[in-house]
């Protein structure tokens, strides 16, 4: 049987830092890094891989069983991938395949999802699931999060599945509203720089976020943010102290970023650049000061991201926008560098972090999918 070729792409995060697990809305953009592959069925239960980044791998679909064992691993993320189809009623099955991705683990660019969005579009492209985008970006959601291990919402997985430059709105996670936004910036290159520092061993840290806005929206009989009015949670701070402070401009940055992804998404359609740049800005800081997640609590020493960041705003100020980029802590800053600035940027950026930190990126249209030659 002749092999079928997959594609799935990864991520930038342009707005709405940590808001989709609170069904907020964001700004974010598939790349042109991706993890494909070419597989074939085996017409057995088991799925055999080889993966450039992570070796060969084997995973029987006879068990879907979640397994301790299998955790943070890409074991866990195909069985529990598998898992979501089959338990919908979708066909499934084994199959060989050789998987290669561009997209380095760690560096905030979805790597994770990537992998998550290209299984999900195997299954269905070879055992003719009648899924959408949006169903391969959930299931891939449910594998990361109740697989894997991980804690996420689903920006990652819907923006590497869907393609181009999007504001979702996932106030109904099940139906989310995907709108395609002009992703033209002229005068201005995309750039994701590396700090050195690693995504490993800090999922209590990203864990922490959510749990602490949770413990906000309980206050108010909700289960998400989203579901909580801003004007009674400004109107009820003072009652709520003892939940966390952390938790509270956490809460903040939420209700503000929220609002700020419209304005971003309005700015770029109206083409308002200045605007926009600002808009990034803003909630750079908003992430520093009030989500905390440029650098981790349990290692307060270590400062990459921040680091990267004053570096930005002391070549950037007036003329370009810098962010934390994704789930923050380490891996990654976001950068709009103007174009008379680029090499001056890459070299400044590069002379402390290393040669190659920098990933000048462009927006790809297409999402997850089948390439046909």
């Amino acid at each position: 049987m002749k092999e079928r070729c997959f594609s799935a792409p990864g991520r930038v995060e342009i707005g709405g830092n940590h808001t989709d697990h609170q069904h907020g809305c964001v700004l974010a953009a598939a790349i042109d890094l991706d993890a494909r592959c070419s597989a074939v069925p085996n017409g057995t239960n088991v799925i055999n891989i080889e993966n450039e980044q992570y070796g060969s791998d084997s995973v029987d679909l006879s068990s879907l069983e979640i397994s301790e064992k299998e955790k943070e691993s890409p074991a866990a993320l195909m069985r529990g991938v598998a898992a979501w189809f089959k338990e919908r009623g979708h066909t499934i099955g084994g199959f060989d395949a050789v998987i290669s991705s561009n997209i380095p683990v760690g560096s905030g660019l979805s790597s994770s999802a990537a992998f998550e969005v290209l299984i999900g579009n195997v299954f269905k492209g070879l055992f003719g699931a009648d899924v959408s985008p949006l169903d391969i970006a959930i299931a891939g959601r449910y594998a990361e999060n109740v697989y894997f291990g991980k804690p996420c919402g689903l920006m990652d997985q819907a923006a590497s599945s869907f393609g181009g430059l999007s504001m979702i709105d996932f106030k109904d996670p099940g139906n989310a509203i995907v709108k395609p936004i002009n992703a033209d910036i002229p005068g201005y290159v995309l750039c994701v720089v590396a700090s050195g520092c690693s995504h490993a061993d800090l999922t209590p840290e990203y864990a922490a976020i959510p749990a602490e806005m949770k413990t906000i929206a309980e206050h108010f009989g909700k289960e998400v943010l989203r579901d909580v009015p801003g004007d009674a949670f400004y109107t009820e701070i003072g009652h709520i102290r003892h939940l966390s402070g952390r938790a509270i401009l956490r809460a903040i940055h939420f209700f503000e970023e929220n609002e700020r992804v419209k304005k971003q998404a309005t700015a770029l359609e109206s083409g308002d650049i200045a605007a926009f740049l600002d808009l990034v800005n803003e909630s750079g800081r908003s992430s520093l000061a009030y989500l905390q997640n440029v650098f981790s609590s349990s290692n307060p020493h270590e400062q990459g991201l921040t680091l990267a960041l004053a570096i930005s705003e002391r070549i950037l100020t007036g003329k370009g926008a810098w962010r934390v980029h994704g789930g923050g802590f380490a891996g990654t800053i976001l950068a709009f560098v103007p174009d008379e600035l680029k090499d001056n940027y890459n070299k400044q950026m590069c002379d402390v972090f290393g040669d190659g930190c920098c990933r000048f990126l462009n927006v790809r249209k297409e999402g997850g999918g089948e390439v046909f030659n």
